[in-house]
């Protein structure tokens, strides 16, 4: 079970990394530098275009954030950090 752990986040760190080159480069090669056809690139380029899919949907139509606690949320608007010294809420 620790192996297949090692070979999961191995995975992630590869298409993280490797989806645009993938994406970008296999076309190039394939039709403007007449590189021969290989399945197993064929089918890392149709992977590597669903993530990509997969992070505009979620960076753009969901909007998901993954930090939920008030502290790492950047949505302030104009209000300025609060040190500690601030007068803003001793007249309400």
């Amino acid at each position: 079970m620790h192996e297949l752990r090692h070979l999961y986040g191995a995975g992630i760190l590869l298409f993280y990394y490797a989806k645009w080159p993938i994406l970008i480069g296999w076309p190039i090669l394939r039709f403007y530098l007449n590189y021969p056809d290989n399945w197993i690139i064929d089918a890392l380029w149709i992977w590597s275009l669903v993530l990509v899919f997969k992070d505009f949907y979620i960076w753009f139509i969901r909007k998901e954030s993954y930090c939920t606690s008030k502290s790492c949320r950047s949505d302030n608007g104009d209000k300025k950090e609060n040190d500690g010294n601030s007068t803003e809420y001793e007249s309400k």
